[in-house]
């Protein structure tokens, strides 16, 4: 979802004698306290999305996402024209180059961190090519474990002067406006594109990846938010042909590197 305010990101099981990696997933179960919790940030999250929609005009998606479920995360969109996408759209069907997804990575990876997370603004583009700014705020519950976030995505294309945008920014009246028909790919398609993407910047065949290699383009994955995809590590482990336990390996090593950085300063 220019850098702007840096605040601080499940991999499915498999079957062996060996010991899993330590890794950091979201809970399958969760206690009464916790799912109140939950249910209580979404439930006023929802009801703001509509009006938030018609406040800052029709040129500014605002989308409500349940990350615990990250093939059909959108509850709520208002302006979904500006991206062509509607309630039960996947998480990775937004804008290009989300830095939410980056920073969905970095809550997974130190769970149990306090406090919600807001990036705000940064650049992204629509998937036929738009330049939008998009905005975005990650919640966590009290045990620090990520679970939603309310994004904003603003296409500025069609202000042309002072008079037009002072029009656009007036209250009025709820507009409800069918999307856009741009068709969101399918989720197997946008995980082999983020895989793609992520070796092709090494500009080499995958067989000839090095070690360091890999783990630069699991990062990348990471980022683009293919691990919070049920699927995701079994996936990049076939592409870069190792086994998952090496992903999850490469995982923690980005953790431990991260959290070294994190604590150290600049």
């Amino acid at each position: 979802m220019a850098r702007a305010r840096t605040p601080a990101a499940r991999p499915p099981s498999g079957r062996t004698s060996r010991p899993k990696p330590k890794t950091v997933t979201l809970p399958t179960s969760l206690s009464p306290r916790t799912l109140r919790e939950r249910q209580t940030i979404l439930g006023v999250l929802d009801c703001i999305v509509d009006m938030l929609g018609a406040m800052v005009g029709d040129h500014i998606e605002v989308v409500l996402h349940d990350l615990t479920r990250p093939e059909s995360s959108i509850l709520r969109i208002a302006n979904g024209h500006v991206t062509g996408r509607r309630v039960g759209g996947a998480v990775l069907s937004g804008p290009r180059n989300d830095k939410g997804l980056a920073v969905l990575g970095d809550a997974m990876l130190m769970a149990g961190m306090p406090g919600h997370v807001p990036v705000f603004p940064y650049p992204t583009e629509a998937r036929d090519g738009r330049a939008l700014t998009s905005a975005t705020v990650l919640f966590r519950d009290s045990s620090g474990q990520a679970f939603a976030s309310l994004c904003l995505n603003a296409d500025y294309g069609q202000i042309e002067g002072a008079r037009a945008l002072l029009a656009r920014l007036l209250p009025r009246e709820p507009v409800r406006l069918e999307p856009v028909p741009v068709e969101a790919p399918e989720m197997e398609g946008l995980m082999r594109e983020i895989i793609e993407a992520s070796v092709r910047s090494h500009g080499k065949p995958m067989a000839r990846l090095s070690k360091d290699e890999k783990t630069a383009a699991v990062e990348t994955m990471l980022e683009r938010g293919l691990f919070i995809v049920k699927g995701g590590v079994e996936k990049a482990a076939a592409a870069l042909g190792v086994t998952r336990f090496t992903i999850y390996n490469y995982l923690d090593a980005i953790k431990a590197r991260r959290r070294v950085e994190v604590t150290s300063g600049p």
